[in-house]
């Protein structure tokens, strides 16, 4: 294999064939290059074998960019930092959706938009009683997300860039009052509807913690945190639960049964329930006290005790939405005045962490995770709640990937190739032979 310079074309031979072939060497805005291999099989029959597709290119894409070396996350361009300080999520809704930022009367519209479609169809919470009442939250939003094309039957042309919209802002909208009907449906309460004139997670808020017995006012600092908290999860470039957007949406399926799909693959433990691993690793060392004596513990190889919410896949250097998370965490710990000693290990661990030399050499920083599971737990959401936030927050970067793949006229029906390792061809033998 050899790489032809300024051409920019990879050739490769196959000594027992004698076939060579060129491959063009492809550049973005910013990243890695990539190597175009559409015509592999063509001319060299041969596919390519990469678990994880961690190191293929599905798509093109103007929506978001990682530089994980050196802990970069942009959306549309902007830096992750810049936007969760001067900006607010609905500003970054409409950043992602339409790729440039609001002038003030685009945005404007655009909240008034978004509030004017944040109700669901009466007859939807009739489904909810079809479910138990312990489910979890996000077995739940699967279901009711999915739901939504049989209420909605005037935005399923995919081919028509109104319905496309229109479905966007619905899921935009309503993904947190589905998420606030879940909760209250687990703890009985009745469900509070959305208010139009409350700010995007101000109205969850209210939705989730509000009844209808006595009046109740969202601490605006609180409000701020998990406004924050829905931007830094707002999109990360092609992951696991985008990719499932992109892999249904490529089939033809209908806005709303993709972005189930993408809930589904975010309820995985290794995707978006890595906050819930944090809390229960708090709860496994259990008070501050012990912090150190479980740090020891991590470091040993031969123990099979682990610590969550440090390093990340993408991020070798640092994971920039965690410096933006940490002062929030730290803002609501202040706010609340909690004691909670849950929180005190996180602190004590958080502490350790940006001070030892283990940590500090193999980089293993604090990532968003290990913020925002306790920031969510200071404001008083149980553990079975952390997906279904993040998946709010998520919803606005799958309806951008899904609206990017249906115009984009390089994009097929998604169908990854396989190295078959099963039996060889066999014949059948009958039951009695066998």
């Amino acid at each position: 294999m050899t790489d032809k310079g300024s051409n920019r074309t990879i050739t490769m031979k196959d000594d027992e064939s004698g076939k060579t072939a060129s491959f063009p060497i492809m550049n973005g805005t910013a990243g890695v290059p990539v190597m175009d291999i559409r015509s592999l099989y063509k001319e060299m029959g041969v596919f390519t074998y990469d678990p994880g597709y961690t190191a293929t290119g599905s798509c093109k894409s103007e929506v978001t960019f990682i530089d994980g070396d050196e802990g970069i996350l942009l959306y549309r361009g902007y830096p992750i930092e810049q936007l969760a300080e001067k900006s607010d999520y609905m500003e970054v809704c409409y950043l992602l959706m339409f790729g440039e930022l609001p002038t003030k009367a685009q945005y404007d519209k655009f909240v008034y938009d978004i509030s004017h479609h944040n109700m669901v169809h009466d007859q939807i919470n009739n489904f909810f009683r079809g479910f138990r009442r312990d489910a979890h939250p996000m077995a739940v939003m699967c279901g009711v997300v999915g739901g939504l094309a049989a209420f909605y039957h005037d935005s399923l042309d995919i081919n028509d860039p109104r319905h496309r919209m229109v479905a966007q802002y619905r899921l935009v909208a309503k993904m947190p009052t589905i998420a606030a009907m879940a909760y209250k449906y687990t703890i009985g309460q009745p469900f509070v509807y959305p208010r139009n004139h409350m700010g995007y997670a101000e109205n969850f808020l209210h939705m989730c913690f509000s009844t209808p017995c006595e009046e109740y006012k969202v601490d605006p600092v609180i409000s701020k945190a998990l406004d924050t908290i829905f931007t830094l999860h707002a999109d990360h470039e092609q992951n696991a639960s985008a990719s499932t957007v992109r892999l249904a949406g490529s089939t033809g399926a209908n806005p709303y049964a993709c972005i189930s799909a993408g809930i589904a693959a975010l309820w995985g433990p290794s995707h978006g329930g890595a906050n819930e691993q944090v809390l229960n690793m708090l709860e496994e060392i259990g008070t501050k006290d012990k912090v150190a004596s479980m740090v020891q513990k991590a470091k040993d190889p031969d123990d099979p005790f682990r610590l969550f919410g440090f390093g990340h896949r993408v991020y070798k250097n640092f994971d920039p939405r965690a410096t933006v998370i940490s002062k929030a965490a730290h803002d609501v710990l202040n706010t609340l005045g909690i004691h909670d000693p849950l929180l005190e290990v996180a602190v004590e661990l958080e502490r350790i962490a940006l001070e030892d030399e283990y940590f500090i050499k193999r980089r293993l920083y604090p990532n968003v995770d290990f913020y925002s599971g306790f920031i969510l737990k200071a404001m008083g959401f149980p553990v079975s709640m952390f997906t279904a936030l993040f998946a709010i927050g998520r919803t606005v970067g799958w309806v951008s990937q899904w609206n990017e793949l249906i115009g984009d006229p390089e994009q097929k029906i998604n169908r990854p190739r396989q190295l078959y390792t099963g039996s060889a061809a066999r014949d059948y033998v009958n039951i009695g032979q066998r």
